[in-house]
């Protein structure tokens, strides 16, 4: 079925631009039969639709009827029609219901706040960041100030109560003054249980910051969220205004950015409500805040830890060293926005910067250093110890060493060594002698030994071979004939 609009479009084609039937089906994308039926017609006809009749036609007024006087549900509207006579289907009904019930739109009364009298804050978040080497979710704070609508945004990577804490107080430090009372949701670092018509009941870290600030805690009801409005309104125009599009760097760089556009765009701009500018109207509220505490309150969440053998406590994935001396001791952790403090009891044992980062090592080379010297100093002492007990005159032999030469150390070791290879009195007669001769050295005690060992040494057994076909020996009877012979010739040269 050809529209009103088309029908004006092929009138137009055809009267005032002149086109033919064929070129006007081009231009329109429509059908040569088409655009010659209606060229011809002079005034606009639709066409009329079939009216279908409905089951449920007799009944529509009985269903206005019943909805006028109870809001009943689609399905009791429907079993209500079957008793009534009804055989149609269920969902032609709740399509009708739904079309014809009146809509129910929430009203809210407009809350109106005296200068000073009411901050509200909130948790946002906004996808992940780079932290190091590393990606944690963004999340960010928001304080506003419901009079002046002056913010207060501070990007974070977590939302647990030490950063909830210290977000708070640095808004005071940027406002220069504490409200009267801070509404916030039933988030569990503020509120820990919120039932309907029960006092909630607070979150014992958060009343005591509340107290030594001078505020009051003003929780929403549950699943009012709308009572906070406000800082609801502004957690969106953070994300609208500031967020989106926009490149996230690492996350060092992205407070600076926040601070500058809180005092060039946000606290600056035409506030839609009031009319005025938020750094305007907050002139008027900063007289009617309340002063600041001078005296610190601290926001550090605390927990107990115990050193690992390598000297290190957890927190949040990485590890942080403490002095060597602590390994597996039970110590207590107290976890700040900014900072790590170990304590042995009360006494304090080491500061680390928190790192943001994941599975890191946080080291203090001191505590490295102090296990090195330490186990030198055991080294060093049993060294000592068994040079000592060599000989009574072992100490004196000592201090003669030191005395002469600067690594005395290395002569100590040599001459305990001395004592595996020719045990200990020998050793003990050979400092002796060396005190004797004022001969402070470990080769002096080398050639004492040595010489004794030679002086002292005795003459080997004789060895014999003892095998038995040497010893048995068979020589032949000597021939002493010749003699006999050599006698006569020589009586013969005399005759």
């Amino acid at each position: 079925m050809l529209d009103y609009e088309t029908f004006c479009q092929i009138r137009d084609h055809l009267s005032r631009h002149q086109l033919t039937h064929a070129q006007t089906a081009r231009a329109l994308g429509l059908n040569v039969r088409t655009v010659a039926k209606w060229a011809n017609v002079e005034q606009f006809v639709p066409r009329k639709g079939v009216v279908r009749v409905s089951k449920l036609d007799a009944f529509k007024g009985q269903i206005v009827r019943w909805l006028d006087t109870h809001p009943y549900s689609a399905q009791q509207i429907y079993q209500r029609l079957c008793e009534a006579g009804y055989e149609g289907g269920r969902t032609i009904v709740k399509d009708y219901v739904h079309r014809i019930r009146p809509r129910h739109q929430e009203a809210f009364l407009k809350l109106d706040f005296a200068p000073g009298e009411t901050a509200q804050v909130d948790w946002g978040e906004w996808g992940s960041i780079g932290v190091g080497s590393t990606r944690r979710r963004l999340s960010f704070f928001l304080m506003v100030l419901c009079y002046s609508r002056r913010m207060y945004l501070e990007f974070t990577v977590s939302q647990t109560s030490e950063f909830f804490l210290s977000c708070h107080e640095n808004a005071f430090a940027v406002f220069g003054g504490v409200p009267s009372q801070i509404m916030v949701d039933n988030l569990k670092s503020a509120v820990l249980q919120r039932l309907v018509g029960v006092a909630p009941v607070f979150n014992p870290k958060y009343l005591d910051f509340s107290r030594h600030w001078g505020f009051e805690i003003k929780p929403c009801n549950v699943r009012s969220g709308n009572e906070k409005g406000r800082v609801e309104n502004g957690v969106g125009y953070v994300k609208k205004n500031f967020l989106a599009g926009l490149e996230l760097p690492d996350f060092c760089a992205l407070q600076p950015a926040a601070t500058l556009w809180m005092d060039t765009v946000a606290n600056v701009r035409m506030h839609e409500s009031t009319h005025q500018r938020p750094i305007d109207r907050f002139e008027e509220e900063r007289a009617h805040l309340k002063r600041l505490n001078p005296a610190g309150f601290d926001l550090a969440r605390v927990k107990t830890v115990r050193a690992t053998k390598q000297f290190r406590v957890p927190l949040d994935s990485n590890h942080y060293t403490v002095p060597a001396r602590y390994a597996g001791h039970r110590l207590t952790l107290k976890a700040y926005a900014d900072r790590v403090c170990i304590y042995d009891q009360q006494q304090l044992i080491v500061r680390h910067a928190r790192s943001m980062d994941r599975h890191k090592d946080i080291v203090d080379p001191e505590h490295e250093q102090q296990l090195v010297v330490q186990r030198k100093s055991a080294r060093e002492q049993r060294l000592l110890v068994n040079f000592l007990a060599i000989s009574p005159r072992a100490q004196s032999y000592r201090e003669g060493l030191e005395a002469k030469h600067v690594n005395a150390r290395n002569h100590l070791r040599k001459i305990v060594a001395l004592v595996e290879i020719h045990g200990k009195e020998a050793v003990s007669r050979a400092i002796d002698d060396g005190l004797e001769l004022a001969a402070f050295s470990a080769e002096y005690i080398a050639h004492i030994l040595s010489a004794r060992r030679r002086i002292g040494e005795e003459p080997a057994a004789l060895q014999l071979t003892r095998r038995a076909d040497l010893l048995e020996l068979e020589l032949p009877e000597p021939d002493l004939s010749i003699y006999d012979r050599n006698d006569g010739d020589e009586h013969g040269q005399d005759r």
